[in-house]
């Protein structure tokens, strides 16, 4: 078959890679000029289905009243007159209860874990190299009451069978020995053993180079412009470079999804959460961390990449504002040099931003749209790399006619 993917992020170019290693003939569009460009471009590293929860939880928006107030806080709001805005606040909201994250936590795990499992098959296989680590995550506690808090979220790990350990402060100290030289106290934290780290931009770009190997053909500087619907079918699609017919298409443009679909009369509740990052190449390798580490305070992840580190971080609600803002690199900046400033100089660092293609309840739409040739592979969030390999092996699978290994009736639309 000849399948059309639209965007060319870590999320399109996995897809493309798993539809061509199952025989077909496949192209991959993307307005920017090469692979990984946009939101996969310098995000956190991070590799975790250990955290693949929803940021909707019990507790969450009491939390949030705080951040917003608190210097250096990881959540930002920007008002303005955006219907889609408030209805995807009210959307997570109405998700912050207890049986609403079990639920939507239940259906985000298989599909991170089966993605972890393909992406280690994917490695084994092609000797793909992205910096990576698998080394694990630690997520750090500065205060006693939120180690105290981490027994709920050991339940649900535990509940899952994803292997954790709760740490002192030594413990900690072991597993990341630069933490023995921060300047902020701290109490304890959370490690994820199985939980890896890498360059999400280097993946994408090398795999984007063996897919090519396969025949996959990538327009870069071709702009999406809408579909061609006759009936309940898609028929063609309309670039800035003419049209393209194929037998099957797969949407995963990220957070423009909803754009894509809405003439075609699917409302997909996917809101652009804004997020930052500082990569800063190392001085002292003693003074950095070895993998990725958690600054729950300030919701930062502060990873290991190569000679690199990776500082990311905020959720900002504001639509597709690109404006690089100072208070948002003083926070990184801020949670860095508290753990890890004598390993590297800020100023000496790049400043990226970038827009997460977040649902409100968690999960990601991975599979048919109900309109048909077309299929559906968005709204990941901050678990694209996460789940991308899975997620493209599921496309790949449907497209085929076979049935997925993993059940994805929670990532559909009727869920």
């Amino acid at each position: 078959m000849k399948v059309l993917v639209l965007g060319g992020g870590v999320i399109g170019v996995t897809t493309a890679w798993y539809l061509a290693r199952a025989g077909h003939e496949v192209e991959v569009i993307d307005r920017r000029e090469a692979a990984g460009m946009e939101t996969s471009f310098a995000n956190a590293g991070q590799v975790s289905p250990g955290y693949s929860a929803p940021w909707a939880g019990p507790g969450v928006p009491l939390k949030a009243l705080g951040w917003l107030t608190m210097r250096h806080g990881p959540l930002v709001v920007r008002p303005k007159a955006d219907p889609a805005m408030w209805g995807w606040m009210l959307k997570m909201l109405r998700n912050c209860t207890s049986a609403r994250y079990a639920v939507n936590k239940a259906r985000m795990v298989p599909i991170a874990e089966y993605s972890r499992d393909l992406l280690r098959a994917l490695r084994a296989e092609t000797g793909i190299a992205y910096d990576g680590r698998s080394l694990g995550t630690l997520q750090l506690f500065r205060s006693v009451k939120q180690l105290d808090g981490v027994a709920k979220d050991v339940d649900v790990l535990r509940q899952f069978d994803v292997p954790c350990e709760v740490l002192d402060r030594d413990g900690c100290i072991a597993a990341e020995p630069a933490l023995a030289h921060a300047k902020a106290d701290f109490a304890g934290g959370l490690r994820l053993p199985d939980d890896e780290t890498g360059d999400c931009q280097m993946f994408t770009t090398r795999l984007a180079e063996m897919a090519a190997e396969l025949g996959v053909r990538f327009s870069f500087g071709t702009e999406f412009i809408g579909f061609t619907r006759e009936g309940n079918e898609i028929t063609e699609v309309l670039t800035s470079k003419g049209t393209r017919k194929a037998d099957a298409y797969v949407l995963a443009l990220a957070a423009h999804s909803p754009a894509a679909l809405h003439p075609l009369g699917i409302k997909l509740p996917i809101y652009p959460v804004k997020g930052y990052s500082l990569t800063i190449p190392i001085r002292d390798e003693a003074l950095a961390p070895v993998s990725t580490v958690m600054d729950e305070t300030y919701k930062t992840a502060i990873t290991r990449l190569g000679s690199r580190i990776r500082v990311g971080g905020t959720a900002e609600l504001g639509g597709f504002d690109t404006a690089l803002r100072p208070a948002r690199r003083a926070a990184l900046e801020h949670s860095f040099g508290d753990l890890f400033g004598g390993s590297a100089d800020p100023a000496e660092a790049s400043f990226w931003c970038g827009h997460r293609p977040m649902t409100p309840d968690g999960p990601p739409y991975v599979g048919p749209s109900g309109i048909g040739r077309l299929f559906l592979n968005t709204g990941h969030g901050t678990l694209g790399w996460t789940m991308a390999c899975g997620s493209g092996r599921v496309i790949a699978d449907l497209v085929d006619g076979r049935a997925p290994e993993i059940d994805i009736a929670a990532l559909s639309l009727s869920r």
